[in-house]
This record gives C-alpha cells, structure tokens and sequence, in this order.
C-alpha cells in the first residue's frame, strides 16, 4: 500500500544514504515486530507491551536529547511522567507471572527504540521510504517463515483482522515519521511508547486482564503526561 501511495504521490524512492537507512529500519522493525508479537503470544499482554514500551521510548528520547537538546521545561516533565507511567503500567506483582516473554519483549524494545531513531535520520518523501521499509520488513518476515518451517498461510476468518492490523500500523509508521522529521524524536517516541496504555486497558476489557492500582495510576500519570506535552509543545 505504501508502494502505490508513492506512486499515486509522485514521490521518487529514497537513494543513497536514505536507502541505506530506510534497509538498517526495515530489520529493525521487522526484528521489533517479530519479536514483540512473540512475546505477546507467549507472555502476558499487560506485562508484555509496557516493558518493550519503556525500551522503546527510552532509547529514542536519549538520542533526541543528545541530537536536538532539551525541550520545554513542561515537556521534559511530561516526559519523566510518561517514562514513570509506562513503568508502573508494566509491574506486576508475581514475579513468575511476567517471565514468559520478557526475553522476547526485552529485544523487541530495543529494536523498535533504535528503529525509531534510524528513521528520524531519513530525509526522503513519506511514502517512498515507508514502501522500502515495509518492503524489507516482509522479505526478513518471509525468511524467519523459510528457516523455521513455521506455517505461513492464515486462516481465512484472520485475514479482516490482520488487514486492519496492518492499515493501523502503516498509519501509525507513518505519522510517527512524519513527527520526527519535523524535529521532535523525543516527543514523538514518548507519545507512541504509551500505547501499552491502551494495550493493559483492552486486555482488562476483552482478557478480563485485572488492572491492579499500580496500573490505574500509570494510566492516569500517561493521560497527564499526553496533556503536558501537548501543551509544552504548542
């Protein structure tokens, strides 16, 4: 999709450095994906998606400090309470019960934390890096399939659910793009790392999930952390 949105656009493939980095985010994020989708597989979604979060959101926000420097004074407030939020959203108090996974979950935060700040280096049009991105997400997708004899075909009832899965994600990629080109890495991957928000809140809803206070209180210090952010943005 990304592919006919370039041409539908106009805009000319990256070359050069830009095609090197857009292949380095395409592993990236393939190994991210792939790992992160394991480990929800295996592990607790609630546990899970909060600890690649803070992974994800920490290496980010490093780079863009050292590449960009300090931002507002309220928005590196808001950025403290979101970096809190996500971890009090990823506690649990069985120890045993957020093993399964966090290996997975561990490699998976560090890939999609340095896949975000490769992408805040590429300069090219939207769509023609989001189409060699994806392209190489798939080839390295297809490759795991190969070596590990894993079955690749999905059951025709999945295939609406994985076509909005991966619409979403597209749309996703695509603003979070858009926001680091315009010079905001920190802002950007602190505001994207809190979807384990959404994730603890959908896995209480439809996995009857218990959502223990240590998470009632992240949700509450992310919500004001989106608001601090914003605001000190503007």
């Amino acid at each position: 999709m990304a592919g006919a949105l370039a041409v539908l656009s106009g805009q000319a493939p990256p070359v050069g450095l830009d095609l090197v980095l857009c292949l380095v985010a395409g592993v990236l994020g393939g190994i991210g994906v792939t790992a992160l989708y394991q480990a929800l597989a295996i592990g607790r979604m609630g546990i899970v998606a909060p600890v690649t979060g803070v992974l994800a959101a920490v290496i980010p926000v490093a780079a863009g400090i050292l590449t960009e420097g300090l931002p507002s004074p309220l928005v590196v407030a808001g950025i403290l309470i979101a970096i809190i939020a996500v971890v009090l959203v990823s506690r649990v108090r069985d120890a045993g019960a957020g093993r399964a996974g966090l290996r997975e979950a561990l490699l998976g935060g560090a890939a999609i934390g340095l896949f975000g700040v490769v992408i805040a280096q590429i300069e090219s049009g939207l769509f023609g890096s989001l189409s060699i991105i994806r392209l190489t997400q798939a080839v390295l997708v297809l490759a795991l399939i190969l070596v590990t004899r894993q079955a690749w075909r999905p059951a025709p009832r999945l295939l609406p659910a994985l076509t909005v899965i991966g619409l979403l994600d597209m749309a996703g990629n695509s603003s979070y793009l858009i926001a680091v080109q315009a010079g905001a890495l920190a802002v950007a991957s602190v505001l994207s790392s809190l979807y384990p928000v959404g994730t603890v809140i959908l896995a209480a809803v439809l996995l009857h999930e218990r959502i223990t206070r240590d998470h009632a209180i992240g949700i509450i210090l992310a919500g004001a952390a989106i608001v601090m952010i914003g605001l000190g943005s503007t």
